[in-house]
């Protein structure tokens, strides 16, 4: 077998030595080619160059979420063709690792390389659904690049604190659960939004629902993680069914400490819920509009305004080594 490993230098949780060890684990097992990524979407490049390759069997992902959705991105840039296409396999080296341990990877890279040589020897592999978005951005009128995500999308309130994140890390601060936290309540205050959402949710054949303030899509559960608890806004999620969502058409104060609450004690037998809640489960497709642009964020990268975007949830998408 031949495999593909893209390198992020820039992970957080692995040191130089770290991947040079797990280089030369994965080296015992297949025949490896490992690529350090040099910029932004390099990751995406060398996913499409796998895509497009006759002998390449396997892409390794070694870095955060960020990492594994450019490697996603490029193996689906003609769309998904799981018997044909390589597969897939990461290691855990971002703050959070969400998608990989949605797949049931220990969080910890040396141990996750471990796993995936076994999976590696005992041919172990699952197919996964996908979730993939089009739409139109905030101040144009021509239509964005489709893109696919792997465990969660947003429009608005949680897009706006991953893009306040993002802004620290250009600035050379380090991402952390505390940053993420900080920012969550820095958006929280400057949200002009809180009462009165802008968001419609319509979905073929339904009523919309109207003025959400906060709206996330699920590919998995749980959600996130914060630290090592993770937290579910919509627990039924699965990789094997459609898109879930979970909104929220106020962030007053009370409701802020309402749902903030169950939100930290949610479980896979329950999320958040009350009147101002709104979830829906298993959707193949449905559409996010805005009266006014709004961020939008994808496996935790901020890709700028949009006043609507639609979303496809896209069953057996792509083979996953685990």
């Amino acid at each position: 077998m031949r495999a593909l490993l893209v390198v992020n230098p820039a992970a957080t949780t692995t040191s130089a030595r770290t991947r040079d060890v797990l280089i030369h684990a994965l080296a015992s097992e297949v025949k490896l080619e490992a690529v350090t990524t040099e910029y932004r979407g390099h990751g995406r490049d060398l996913g499409r160059q796998a895509a497009e390759s006759d002998d390449i069997d396997l892409v390794v992902a070694l870095g955060g979420d960020g990492t594994v959705n450019e490697v996603v991105n490029g193996l689906l840039h003609a769309g998904p063709d799981p018997e044909h296409l390589p597969g897939l396999a990461v290691v855990p080296g971002g703050s959070t690792n969400v998608f990989a341990r949605a797949l049931g990877l220990p969080n910890h890279p040396v141990e996750a390389t471990g796993v995936l040589l076994d999976a590696l020897r005992e041919g172990r592999e699952r197919t996964v659904g996908l979730g993939l978005t089009s739409g139109t951005p905030g101040s144009e009128d021509e239509a964005v690049p489709a893109r696919w995500f792997t465990f969660n999308a947003g429009l608005g309130f949680d897009a706006g604190v991953v893009g306040r994140v993002e802004q620290h890390r250009e600035r050379g601060k380090k991402s952390t659960h505390a940053l993420y936290v900080r920012q969550v309540v820095r958006q929280l205050f400057g949200e002009p939004h809180r009462r009165q959402g802008m968001i419609t949710l319509e979905q073929p054949g339904e009523d919309p629902v109207t003025d959400l303030v906060l709206s996330i899509v699920s590919n998995t559960s749980p959600w996130t993680f914060l630290g090592n608890r993770p937290i579910y806004a919509s627990p039924e999620a699965s990789f094997d069914t459609g898109l879930d969502i979970f909104g929220l058409s106020r962030l007053s104060t009370a409701a802020v400490a309402r749902y903030g609450t169950q939100l930290l004690a949610s479980s896979p037998e329950r999320g958040p819920h009350g009147r101002h809640a709104v979830s829906r489960h298993d959707l193949t497709q449905f559409t996010l509009h805005s009266k006014v642009p709004l961020p939008l964020q994808m496996d935790g990268d901020h890709l700028g305004l949009r006043t609507s975007v639609t979303f496809t949830g896209v069953r057996r998408a792509l083979r996953v080594i685990v």
